[in-house]
């Protein structure tokens, strides 16, 4: 009865932790103690009952060891239990020794960035063509500041290969805020934004002191560096032709006066 009990367990898939649906746990290599998954292990090594000194991280790669949830075997890991035979994860990375039966993730390794991400996070369709930055889950979140590597919120990777969490993106863009806040390259696709800030610039135009003004300006999308007309509502990449760009040499408009020479407001 008691086996029994225990295949309709595993059968419902009901192992695993509250981070992790899975079938097995694992060895710490750092401490040699059993966890149901890393962030279990580092949850409980950096509470706040813990010594400073001795508070750690699991080191997920150098991982050895899994013991499977059914049997109880210890063994090297590997997706297949080698005493029961039980699937342990019907999603396996043996590089990043990550077991998931929840496989509505969508997950996938990529070798650039280093691990696994999630499909409905980091779509598919750009898992050969984004942009992948060294160690880009090692940082903190630039809006809320919380450690990505260890995060369970779903993540989302800008344009420019820089990652942060989703709902901080769209709480950024609910405050039009549509620039990556590491690198100020554009977070989506503006063409909209700026041919309605040419037709801004076409109507409003500048007063006479100001209408030979020129400055030199900066693309944050292409880095294309270019002297432009100085205007007050935007100043318009020659390359690319978007307005996401700012301003890196000119006199400010308010030392530009009818007064002043040519030579001085260029």
């Amino acid at each position: 009865m008691e086996s029994q009990a225990s295949l309709m367990e595993v059968e419902g898939g009901n192992l695993g932790c509250s981070h992790y649906r899975r079938k097995c746990k694992i060895k710490a290599p750092c401490c040699d103690e059993i966890f149901n998954c890393r962030h279990c292990h580092n949850e409980s090594k950096n509470s706040i009952d813990i010594d400073p000194v001795f508070r750690h991280d699991l080191p997920r790669h150098e991982v050895k060891k899994v013991i499977c949830s059914l049997c109880e075997t210890e063994q090297d890991v590997q997706q297949n239990c080698i005493n029961c035979g039980v699937c342990m994860g019907k999603y396996f990375c043996e590089k990043c020794k990550f077991f998931d039966d929840d496989v509505s993730k969508n997950q996938y390794h990529c070798d650039q960035c280093g691990i696994c991400r999630t499909g409905c996070c980091y779509s598919k369709v750009i898992k050969d063509t984004h942009v992948c930055v060294e160690r880009a889950m090692h940082h903190d979140c630039p809006i809320c500041s919380e450690f990505l590597f260890d995060t369970l919120k779903d993540l989302t990777i800008l344009q420019c290969g820089h990652t942060m969490h989703l709902d901080c993106l769209k709480e950024m863009e609910q405050h039009h805020r549509y620039s990556c806040p590491v690198c100020s390259k554009s977070v989506c696709d503006l063409s909209d934004v700026w041919r309605k800030l040419d037709h801004e610039v076409e109507v409003t135009p500048m007063p006479q002191s100001y209408r030979n003004k020129m400055v030199w300006i900066l693309c944050n999308d292409c880095e294309k560096i270019s002297r432009v007309q100085f205007h007050i509502v935007g100043h318009k990449c020659e390359k690319c032709n978007c307005y996401n760009t700012r301003q890196i040499r000119g006199a400010p408009s308010s030392e530009c006066t009818p007064s002043a020479s040519e030579e001085d407001c260029n």
